[in-house]
């Protein structure tokens, strides 16, 4: 991407947005302090006074399991006002290229495996979550219409499971592997049990908040790409084995203890990355002990600034 080109990050300061400052550092990262994004006037605002050419749209009404579960009509049309506003802004503004940021959770329920972007839109997504998932699925259809309309660059990324530093630690309303860490610091400092929802056998691909930033980065400065693209690795972890790596690195791993009588959620979610790797080449993807232990430093590091 040329140097004169000016990039627009929403979601700046949260996981992803804060993880993109190590390869965007001349990119303009605004939150939610900065403009309301679900008021179309103040979204307008912000477009024509920054003027960017590329807007990577991160921002979101997210959460866990029950969060999703709990609110789906919250979550269904939050995010359906935040991305509309966005994309008609950015539409009004001229701007030609525009990565959203969409998840793997959005997928149909009764699918066949390996997950492929083809799949996206061919069933109804998990009971769990279907506000968010019909939300986010709509904004890929948005970015279609734009792009056969008007010919300009309106792309979505699909990661899997996101994790790192910066991350929403809420035990109520946060992400599994942010939600684990917060748990685990609050069974040793209390002496008590490390207690996990669930079985543990459930299957995800996790990806790092810095490998996922590096490949946005990759994707904006290049002319076209097939969306949406799924950004994953191959590996899949169980949501035990996890447990046990953050248990372990916190010296409680003889309290872990698995609480059957809650939900375990989707199973599996096994998503194909063949069209990533056709696309960037390659990626070596950053080791899921390396990754845990990185987050967890950050998490103790930063405990009182943390969102919890």
């Amino acid at each position: 991407m040329k140097k004169n080109k000016k990039i627009l990050v929403t979601g700046g300061t949260g996981l992803v947005g804060s993880a993109l400052k190590k390869f965007l550092p001349n990119a303009i990262f605004v939150s939610s302090t900065d403009c309301n994004l679900y008021d179309l006037d103040d979204t307008l605002r912000m477009l024509t006074a920054y003027k960017p050419d590329t807007v990577i749209h991160l921002a979101a009404e997210v959460g866990g399991l029950f969060k999703n579960m709990n609110d789906n009509e919250g979550m269904l049309n939050r995010n359906l006002i935040m991305n509309t506003n966005m994309i008609k802004s950015c539409l009004c503004e001229n701007v030609k290229k525009f990565i959203g940021c969409l998840s793997t959770c959005i997928f149909p329920a009764q699918v066949q495996y390996p997950i492929t972007e083809d799949m996206l839109h061919d069933g109804e997504p998990h009971e769990s979550n279907y506000g968010y998932a019909y939300a986010k699925r709509m904004m890929e259809v948005q970015c279609r219409s734009i792009r056969d309309q008007y010919g300009y660059s309106y792309n979505c990324i699909i990661p899997t499971n996101i994790y790192g530093p910066h991350d929403n630690y809420s035990l109520k309303d946060g992400h599994v592997i942010p939600s684990l860490i917060h748990k685990a610091y609050l069974a040793q400092k209390n002496n008590t049990d490390f207690l996990v929802a669930g079985s543990g056998r459930p299957l995800r691909q996790f990806i790092y908040s810095e490998d996922l930033a590096k490949i946005i980065s990759e994707l904006i400065i290049m002319k076209s790409w097939e969306s949406p693209i799924i950004i994953a690795d191959k590996k899949e972890h169980s949501i035990s084995e996890v447990a046990s790596i953050i248990a372990e690195y916190f010296g409680i791993s003889d309290r872990l203890v698995f609480d059957i009588q809650l939900s375990d959620g989707q199973y599996k979610k096994t998503a194909d990355n063949s069209r990533l790797i056709k696309t960037v080449g390659e990626f070596t993807f950053l080791p899921i002990k390396e990754g845990l232990k990185k987050s967890v430093d950050w998490f103790i590091e930063n405990y009182e600034q943390a969102r919890k």
